[in-house]
């Protein structure tokens, strides 16, 4: 009988520290500069920054998120898996909306209230979506206020790039995983960092599971087991 490993493994870290900008270092610079409780005032626009998935959008706004809260401030965090209704915080300082291509109509609502809302506190408010907000299938307001302010555009990492996010966040939870395993990782899976990263989770319990080390014949195991191609 297999063992079900237990979630004891180092939760992911997103901060600003441990992105690796590649071709990005001005969005980063912009979203660093958002000093935790400042206070934008009316008529300030938003920041939006758009990629496909897997560019780093979300670990931005986590790191973004982090740095404000660890302030003690607090910040709402909206996106398709919040169930309505949203409502701001008690004591709002920063409102992140987070792929906004992936709002229903009533996100939408929800969202463009929000937005309205923030504007009337003077809040620092940033975006995402896997695209400009002109090119988003959204309302025409949300979409027009989205689009108002700075828009920065993601790109992807290199495959060096991505080896050494691969290697940092393996080293960071404490497994040794050989440049087989990367090449493996990279060679058969589409270069979205978010779901390798989410592989080599998978991977780092099996392992435990299995008492075994981090190598090319055990992924390929995991993989059967799973059902997906290896």
């Amino acid at each position: 009988m297999k063992q079900i490993p237990l979630a004891i493994g180092p939760e992911p870290v997103f901060t600003f520290d441990n992105f690796l900008p590649g071709a990005n270092a001005v969005a980063l610079a912009q979203l660093e500069a958002l000093r935790p409780g400042m206070v934008v005032g009316a008529g300030v626009p938003p920041v939006f920054v758009w990629g496909r998935p897997g560019c780093g959008k979300t670990h931005l706004l986590k790191a973004l998120a982090e740095s404000w809260q660890a302030a003690g401030l607090q910040v709402g965090w909206y996106d398709a898996d919040t169930p309505l209704p949203w409502e701001l915080p008690s004591q709002p300082s920063l409102l992140l909306l987070d792929d906004c291509e992936r709002f229903d109509a009533g996100q939408q609502h929800a969202a463009f209230a929000l937005f309205v809302e923030a504007a009337s506190y003077g809040l620092t408010l940033v975006a995402t979506g896997s695209a400009p907000p002109v090119d988003l299938d959204l309302r025409e307001d949300l979409r027009t206020r989205l689009g108002w302010g700075p828009t920065y555009e993601l790109l992807p990492l290199s495959e060096e790039e991505m080896r050494a996010a691969l290697h940092l966040e393996a080293g960071r939870r404490g497994i040794q995983v050989s440049d087989d395993v990367i090449d493996y990782l990279l060679t058969r899976f589409a270069r979205d960092l978010k779901q390798l990263m989410r592989l080599l989770t998978r991977l780092d319990e099996f392992a435990m599971s299995t008492k075994r080390a981090v190598t090319v014949p055990l992924l390929r195991q995991m993989l059967a087991d799973e059902g997906m191609n290896g």
